[in-house]
């Protein structure tokens, strides 16, 4: 009779619990989630990114909507599901935290026009058995913005040659943030024009070898990728590559490759004269080419110069700027590629005198150039000696023009002792005969910039 009594109340205990649990899995709810919404702009342009941050550590986190409302239209950007668990599953995993990031714009929502818009983001509830409680809602509202900024190009008579440079004068609205010349994939960005309020100017390169001068556009961006773009070449000059022909030797790899191999470190013995050749000519040339546009991104904002450039006196041309080289091995080509810059022959350890006033910005050997200098002139400009046999300047000093910098040599690349000299606008080489020409300066530059380029001719 007593454990009969027993067992009754074990079953009313258990009945209740049930009972107690049922009613809770009911009606209770999960507790609201937290939502953070954080747009990266202040603005909607074509992109705009946007993070969302969902967090609900009690039950977990359900599903979590992005919307975007403007007017009567609402549009689905982005959709997370989540499962939180039910009230008696406390040992089951969930999802306490979700961040995201979606892009919100023009290039991603249909529909956006100018003007006010919300952001919205519900995150559901978990739910009950017999209740589905309101979601907890976050939103933002930001502008919508589409028109790109403006663009006037001030300036005339543009006439640019491939593998030349030249320089633009123009006027951008207060709302751009990026602007400049595009030429091809090299971007030359512009500067104020110093003492005309509200001009700007780019000095840019044209891609030795890029020929389409439609390619060419003045370009201004604001904050949210709207972009401007204006043509402004009147006239432009193509110029065909020369060619050349490199005949190697085993000799003359096993004589030069090594000290270049022994002075950058990273690179590793290929096993051969002609594969470590190769690794030097293609792959450590264009490490060298990015890192001279590393070096232009640091260039001083002002005209550090104000005379022609002086050209090396009584050199030999041995290579012209642009040539398209062959590499010929046992009458077999091994490998092209294109020399940027001239090669200038004299004596052997002739005197290097610096082009025009500037910073030294590189002194030390450098990949295939051997040891060398270079030099900045000021908004991106600068100046290339390599293949030296001795330096005499060191980073950071301020040299004159015809000022003794070096010594030719044959360090690096080189068959012979040589100078190889180069110019470089933004790390582009661009052929320095333009440089060496008082008139090209007067022409190009001078009339474009008026006082603002302090030059003398000569």
């Amino acid at each position: 009779m007593q454990s009969k009594i027993v067992r009754t109340g074990l079953l009313i205990l258990v009945a209740g619990a049930a009972a107690a649990v049922g009613g809770i899995g009911a009606f209770q709810v999960g507790p609201l989630p937290v939502i953070e919404v954080k747009p990266q702009l202040p603005v909607i342009g074509r992109r705009t990114p946007v993070t969302v941050v969902a967090s609900e550590p009690a039950r977990g986190l359900s599903n979590v909507r992005v919307e975007v409302i403007q007017g009567e239209r609402i549009q689905l950007v982005a959709e997370r599901a989540h499962s939180p668990r039910a009230v008696w599953q406390f040992w089951r995993a969930r999802d306490q935290r979700d961040e995201f990031t979606v892009e919100v714009g023009r290039d991603t929502v249909e529909g956006l026009v100018e003007g006010p818009a919300v952001i919205r983001v519900t995150a559901d509830r978990a739910p009950a058995w017999l209740r589905s409680p309101p979601p907890a809602v976050e939103a933002v509202t930001l502008d919508v913005k589409m028109r790109p900024p403006t663009l006037q190009v001030l300036s005339t008579k543009t006439y640019a040659a491939q593998g030349g440079a030249e320089a633009v004068v123009y006027r951008v609205s207060h709302d751009s943030v990026r602007d400049g010349v595009q030429a091809g994939d090299w971007f030359f960005p512009g500067f104020a024009v110093p003492g005309r309020e509200g001009e700007r100017f780019a000095l840019f390169g044209v891609p030795y070898d890029m020929a389409d001068a439609a390619r060419i556009r003045l370009v201004a961006v604001d904050a949210v990728e709207n972009a401007a773009e204006v043509a402004f070449v009147d006239q432009f000059f193509p110029k065909p590559f020369g060619r050349e022909t490199i005949t190697l030797s085993e000799s003359f790899m096993t004589r030069v490759v090594p000290p270049i191999l022994a002075n950058t470190p990273g690179l590793k013995d290929q096993g051969s004269a002609l594969a470590n050749y190769l690794l030097v000519n293609r792959e450590l040339r264009r490490k060298n080419a990015q890192e001279l546009i590393e070096y232009a991104a640091k260039s001083k904002p002002q005209f550090l110069w104000s005379r022609v450039f002086l050209q090396m006196p009584n050199a030999k041309v041995m290579s012209a700027f642009a040539d398209r080289r062959s590499y010929v091995l046992d009458g077999r080509e091994v490998d092209q590629q294109d020399h940027l810059g001239f090669d200038l022959a004299s004596t052997q350890r002739a005197e290097i005198a610096a082009v025009n006033d500037g910073v030294v910005v590189m002194a030390k050997y450098f990949g295939i150039y051997g040891n060398t200098v270079l030099i900045d002139h000021g908004y991106g400009l600068a100046s290339l000696y390599g293949h030296l046999s001795e330096i005499a300047v060191k980073e950071g000093d301020a040299v004159t023009r015809g000022q003794l910098i070096g010594r030719s040599g044959q360090t690096g690349l080189a068959g012979g002792d040589h100078l190889h000299f180069t110019m470089l606008l933004q790390g582009l080489a661009v052929n320095p005969r333009e440089w060496w020409d008082s008139h090209w300066i007067e022409d190009r530059l001078k009339l474009k910039l008026g006082d603002a380029l302090p030059f003398k001719a000569e």
